[in-house]
């Protein structure tokens, strides 16, 4: 990595990854400084490198943002929220978590994929993982539900074991299904959605609160104004970005309490990792 460059990097998808380069290239030419998008590395990898502070800029999962944010010391605040085009996002910066299945599976309802093989992205994330404890725990089923439990790694490793029939369902970021379908028309044969759980709060972009006040403040007002320019407009819209707005650590309240519902309900779902 280049030490005297701004450093930007995702944890989110790898489908998202080329929207997010051209991002931060559209904000080196606006902030006229250096910027760098941090890649080729798993995303574990690009979030410690936030923790250790060696990345300024990510764009991460709403819970571990609620996470580190709820830590002493905490090194991060948000910068700003993506809004995602779509009726059923209204523009509203929330996202959805879609139950998926083959298409040729007989299962129409989550309440039908009981005792079935189910699949989970990493026990971090919230819409693969936490959304569906949280449902589990309020519809007052306890561990077990599923017959057989691993973890994938990737939504998009989850969604290649269903095509595949290595498990039945799993519930896969409506913002990642809908990338993947636009990538891959073909997919939309192979799936279908059988429920969705949901809205949950927009995965946030944070900034490191060690970066001056005025670059903070000059890298949030960039993207809150990407969608008014006709180059960032095009950019956003790659990932059917609507456009940026503004958070606060009061939206992802809904995230921790649905976190504490999970956790005292003693929900877990068995911790194997699909060997393929």
């Amino acid at each position: 990595m280049d030490d005297t460059a701004l450093k930007f990097t995702s944890c989110m998808a790898e489908n998202a990854d080329a929207t997010c380069r051209a991002i931060v290239d559209y904000l080196g030419r606006k902030l006229e400084l250096r910027a760098e998008f941090v890649d080729g590395i798993a995303w574990k990898e690009r979030e410690a490198l936030l923790d250790a502070g060696r990345i300024h800029v990510c764009w991460i999962c709403g819970l571990p943002y609620a996470w580190k944010a709820d830590a002493d010391s905490s090194m991060i605040e948000l910068c700003a929220v993506p809004v995602m085009r779509g009726e059923r996002y209204a523009g509203r910066p929330v996202y959805f978590s879609d139950v998926v299945v083959h298409r040729e599976s007989a299962y129409a309802s989550f309440a039908d994929l009981r005792g079935s093989a189910w699949a989970y992205n990493e026990p971090r994330s919230h819409s693969g993982h936490n959304v569906v404890l949280h449902h589990l725990a309020t519809h007052g089923h306890t561990a077990g539900y599923f017959g057989r439990v691993v973890e994938s790694g990737a939504h998009q490793a989850s969604l290649a074991m269903i095509v595949n029939r290595e498990i039945d369902g799993s519930a896969i970021d409506s913002t990642v299904l809908e990338a993947e379908l636009q990538r891959h028309p073909e997919l939309a044969c192979e799936i279908k959605v059988v429920a969705t759980l949901g809205p949950s709060p927009m995965p946030p972009w944070v900034v490191l609160k060690s970066l001056p006040a005025h670059m903070r403040d000059a890298i949030r007002a960039v993207l809150l104004g990407m969608h008014a320019d006709a180059e960032g407009a095009a950019i956003l819209d790659g990932w059917h970005i609507a456009h940026f707005a503004a958070a606060s650590d009061a939206d992802y309240d809904p995230l921790r309490t649905m976190a504490r519902a999970a956790a005292a309900a003693r929900l877990e779902l068995p911790r194997g990792r699909h060997a393929g």
